[in-house]
């Protein structure tokens, strides 16, 4: 299929948003960043990821293989939060008050998490502006298949090597992350008939500075990891490698459960997040590791708010929303759909709401630009 190119989209095309209303000072308050949370969210992840790392350096050089291999386990979990999770909510900026320490905790997880925060800017500037309109935002492209395959399962939760992305941007495995990271250090995008190499082609057209911006990066990660091989082949310290380069995709299974749900099997093509974005309830350790992004529903209505005040938003505008899911709820749901879609291929499903919630917005909103904030996310080209 055919897009319009994004630079024509940004002048043709506006969706019409639907949020729960919120009174402008509870909104202002709402969207108070706090350095104190942020080190706590961004400082413990980053200690874990230490700590784990120490863990599995120590069961190795002790040759203790049942220990290691647990280590390792947790120390995967860990770090493949730091992929895509993390660098999600620095990128947007609204993480640490102090705004230069956004950046400086963002390099970090990117290196660790082989990501390219740069395409991912852009990217993801569209997908909050466009949310599951394709002409507009192909991060996302619906229908998502919520697989359970056995070979599938067996890699998220070991070494996650070949598997497909779930999502547009998010490149599957370590081979294919490895291979799109090399194709990137070179200026190459791939076949334009494969979705990600499409968006990414369509975005590099439309912020060539930022497709430059993620060709050095690109390199800067191979310079990286590569230092890393280099040091483990001249030191025999082998384990090296696995605690920095290849972590992001060992035990995936965690991140994969609690993130395919943001949109899986709800509707695009609508302009009500309430249908097109699923919210759920996590255990207190799944949502940290997460970054709170669990409440994804009230992240699309207002991303500028810190993702430790989601929870609130979601207080302060509950009798407007549908209940969160549980995480078995939520996958439930999603496998319902899948079945129903296989057979039906139009079929979407219809987030029922509350009888308290509203369809129309009739009063006008009180701050426009706090509203549609975003944080610091968007590349200069796209502000």
């Amino acid at each position: 299929m055919g897009y319009p190119a994004l630079a024509d989209v940004r002048k043709t095309f506006r969706v019409d948003w639907y949020r729960s209303p919120v009174p402008g000072a509870k909104l202002r308050e709402l969207s108070r960043r706090s350095d104190r949370q942020a080190w706590f969210q961004a400082g413990g992840h980053l200690t874990l990821f230490i700590l784990t790392g120490a863990l599995v350096f120590h069961f190795w050089t002790l040759q203790l293989q049942g220990a290691f291999l647990a280590a390792l386990f947790c120390h995967g979990t860990v770090t493949s939060f730091m992929r895509g999770v993390a660098a999600h909510e620095l990128g947007h900026g609204t993480v640490f008050r102090t705004k230069w320490l956004n950046k400086a905790f963002l390099y970090p997880f990117s290196l660790i998490g082989w990501w390219d925060h740069y395409d991912y800017g852009s990217s993801h500037t569209y997908h909050h502006r466009y949310t599951l309109h394709p002409e507009g935002d192909r991060e996302v492209l619906l229908p998502l298949e919520p697989s359970l395959a056995s070979l599938f399962m067996l890699q998220l939760f070991t070494i996650n090597i070949t598997t497909k992305p779930r999502r547009v941007f998010d490149k599957g495995g370590l081979i294919s992350t490895v291979w799109v990271t090399l194709q990137r250090a070179f200026g190459v995008d791939g076949p334009a008939r494969v979705p990600i190499f499409e968006w990414f082609r369509a975005l590099h057209a439309d912020q060539p500075e930022e497709f430059r911006k993620s060709v050095r990066w690109s390199r800067l990660l191979l310079l990286f990891h590569g230092s890393i091989l280099l040091i483990a082949i001249a030191t025999g310290l082998w384990v090296l490698p696995l605690i920095f380069s290849t972590a992001t995709f060992t035990a995936n299974g965690i991140r994969y459960f609690v993130t395919l749900p943001q949109h899986c099997g709800l509707q695009d093509n609508v302009n009500d997040f309430r249908k097109s974005v699923r919210s759920m309830r996590l255990n207190p350790l799944f949502s940290f590791l997460y970054w709170r992004m669990e409440w994804h529903l009230e992240h699309h209505m207002y991303a500028g708010v810190p993702c430790y005040n989601l929870r609130k938003l979601y207080e302060e505008i509950a009798d407007d929303l549908p209940e969160p899911r549980t995480l078995i709820g939520a996958w439930k749901e999603m496998r319902m759909v899948w079945r129903v879609q296989k057979g039906d291929p139009d079929y979407q499903f219809d987030t029922p709401l509350p009888p308290t919630a509203r369809r129309i917005r009739s009063e006008k909103p009180e701050e426009i630009e706090l509203e549609s904030s975003i944080g610091d996310l968007a590349p200069a080209g796209l502000q």
